[in-house]
């Protein structure tokens, strides 16, 4: 079928269309079925770092069926992965792989084989409830899905800059590197994320469950326009933010501004450009960002302005330090050749 064929783009939409409502399904069931496990027991929290959606008395089950499932689920992406990038060096006419309108079966087989391990970790988790968290800290989670945020502004460098549109001096073979492995980190990182968490209803996991799934849905769109959409990677990138404020609020800590303009600060240097918006546009978005962050300030204390650099800061230094990682490693491979 053509790329050109408007059926190659309607089946595309349809595909989108019916992944976000099985995701809303998803959610809406999470929901639902969350008085199930009010009387899950759990040990008290115990303040920062601490897990609290985890049985105070870990089962044999609940860690079988928590890795099991994680470690299948991540190898089905693995694969499907590696088999994606055979096809994409293929010529066309021999089976290969190009960026289209037109879904490819490996997309619908990615489609169906996520959607199989999303059920099954929410049946998981009303049978045996324990997620990765079991076992593992907290931060590990976090610290994982930063680091892939980090390597999207990585690769976007060239189409974006860093800094207000301005391009930075990266080596083309650091970035043809990330982008070509990229799809197993992100993967690792979002399905791991995916088997932390029990599939709990509160506010916080239905939000990080609707954003991890958007994420896993883009990993499912390889080849496909839609994967390189700059306004669809766009809202996922931003959507982190609510999640973030959404979660700060509910834990009543009081560092949601942290979180709102730290990651807003992102936005406005980096993320809004590359999208074609005229200075114009772009000024007003930094107003409204900038009187936004004063009028909050000025009741919260400007002496705790400095939080707002925080993120900023972690994420700015984790893209070089990504590219210094990438070069090295690149360089140490090329020697090891010559040797």
């Amino acid at each position: 079928m053509s790329d050109n064929n408007p059926d190659s783009s309607q089946t595309h939409n349809l595909i989108m269309s019916a992944s976000i409502v099985f995701i809303l399904a998803y959610v809406c069931l999470i929901w639902l079925l969350g008085p199930r496990l009010s009387e899950v027991p759990h040990l008290p929290d115990q303040g920062a770092g601490w897990y609290f959606w985890k049985l105070s008395e870990p089962t044999m089950w609940g860690r079988i069926t928590a890795w099991g499932g994680y470690l299948l689920h991540q190898l089905a992406n693995f694969l499907i992965i590696y088999r994606a990038q055979q096809l994409s060096v293929r010529p066309v006419e021999s089976g290969g792989i190009r960026y289209s309108n037109q879904p490819h079966l490996l997309n619908l087989i990615a489609l169906v084989v996520n959607a199989v391990f999303v059920i099954l970790h929410l049946i998981q988790t009303h049978l045996w409830y324990d997620g990765l968290a079991q076992d593992t800290h907290v931060f590990s989670s976090l610290v994982s899905v930063a680091v892939l945020l980090i390597w999207v502004l990585l690769m976007e460098t060239p189409r974006r800059g860093l800094f207000f549109g301005v391009k930075v001096p990266i080596q083309t073979e650091v970035l043809s590197f990330a982008k070509k492995y990229h799809g197993y980190y992100f993967s690792w990182a979002i399905i791991y994320t995916f088997w932390f968490h029990p599939t709990e209803a509160t506010p916080g996991h239905l939000w990080g469950f609707f954003y991890l799934l958007l994420i896993i849905l883009q990993g499912c769109l390889f080849f496909t326009r839609i994967h390189t959409n700059r306004y669809w990677t766009l809202i996922l990138e931003v959507l982190v933010l609510i999640h973030a404020v959404v979660v700060a609020r509910l834990q009543g800590s009081g560092i949601w501004p942290m979180f709102a303009f730290g990651f807003g600060s992102i936005f406005v240097i980096t993320q809004m450009h590359g999208l074609g918006w005229s200075r114009m546009k772009r000024g007003v978005i930094l107003v409204f960002y900038l009187t936004a962050l004063l009028l909050v300030y000025r009741e919260r204390g400007f002496s705790k302005v400095n939080e707002v650099l925080r993120i900023p800061v972690i994420d700015y230094l984790g893209v070089l330090s990504l590219t210094v990682l990438f070069w090295g490693w690149l360089r140490l491979l090329r020697t090891m050749k010559q040797q």
